[in-house]
């Protein structure tokens, strides 16, 4: 257990070492040269990091091994890859430049979003660990919605708390996922205040959640978005935030979901979790770079069917910044 805990103190202290050169890297360079940079970083980690390399490649062939050759499933790892590296130097460099990231992110179907909220009740914005989504929640910061997202703390508490400092700044709230019930009762108050909720839905769940189809296979889903809009009547709407080839993002609102109610609560929470999912799925299928594929999302497999209820909501969003 001692060894175990050592190497995680040198790993993280590692990742902290990187992360600080990096940033300095970042500052010193001039903004034209910042994707280049980002695509050399994400060439070095595709090569060194075999074990994510192998975990991208493996979940690929799950989605689409049916479909795609085995050279295009290298090509969409290589490349989200790229992705996941630009996103990252992005936030460090346009977190501190709201008027660059102003044009930088533009935001489609925002009439779905001012339409739920004259509602009154809130809006649970249901997504993936998809794009650059902490500029998401940044841009509609920005936009005046007053937005919060569920999240654990980073592991490396240093860059916790920088990244919590700029969200912060940007007025972005923090909803940490535990401990559990204060994280269900932030997020209710929340959306009684008519407030934005971001929630991504695609990590793997293990026994917490229900199964339902992602990519013909079962994957271990949370259901606290489904159940949080039984709870509030607020709005749910799918939103995703896409790269465009010029490195602008579009932040595309979807209409609000018609939730199916009246049925019993967990074919009702089935439902609708899977239509959730199917809306995931249709925008990896048509950005598959975008999504991070190096998550083993069907991890867990039911031996058995799991229903989770009201009394435990299953809705964290990972190891991440946002």
């Amino acid at each position: 257990m001692g060894l175990k805990k050592t190497a995680k103190g040198i790993a993280n202290f590692s990742v902290w070492v990187l992360f600080e050169i990096c940033s300095l890297i970042i500052k010193l360079l001039p903004g034209r040269c910042l994707y280049g940079f980002a695509t050399l970083l994400a060439l070095l980690s595709y090569y060194i990091l075999s074990r994510h390399r192998r975990v991208a490649l493996e979940s690929l062939r799950i989605a689409f091994g049916q479909e795609k050759s085995l050279a295009e499933l290298k090509r969409i790892a290589k490349v989200s890859f790229v992705s996941m590296a630009k996103s990252a130097v992005e936030l460090l460099y346009l977190m501190d430049k709201p008027h660059l990231l102003r044009n930088r992110v533009r935001i489609l179907g925002k009439e779905y979003l001012d339409a739920a909220l004259k509602e009154g009740k809130g809006v649970i914005l249901v997504s993936a660990h998809f794009g650059n989504f902490p500029l998401l929640l940044a841009r509609l910061s920005l936009e005046g919605y007053t937005t919060g997202g569920i999240m654990r703390p980073m592991r490396d508490a240093r860059m916790e708390k920088i990244f919590l400092k700029k969200r912060k700044l940007l007025k972005i709230k923090t909803i940490y996922s535990q401990p559990r019930r204060v994280c269900v009762e932030t997020a209710i108050k929340a959306l009684r205040n008519n407030e934005l909720v971001f929630i991504p839905l695609d990590q793997n769940f293990g026994t917490a959640g229900i199964f339902v189809d992602f990519f013909g296979r079962k994957a271990a889903t949370a259901t606290g978005p489904v159940i949080l809009a039984q709870r509030t009547k607020s709005a749910v709407i799918p939103c995703f935030i896409a790269r465009q080839p010029d490195n602008t993002q579009n932040i595309i609102l979807e209409p609000p979901l018609q939730l199916k109610y009246g049925l019993k609560d967990k074919d009702s929470v089935l439902i609708n979790i899977q239509n959730i999912t199917n809306i995931i799925e249709k925008y990896i299928r048509r950005y598959p770079v975008e999504w991070g594929w190096i998550h083993r999302r069907w991890k867990s497999q039911p031996s058995r069917m799991h229903f989770s209820n009201r009394e435990q909501l299953p809705i964290e969003i990972g190891d991440k910044a946002f």
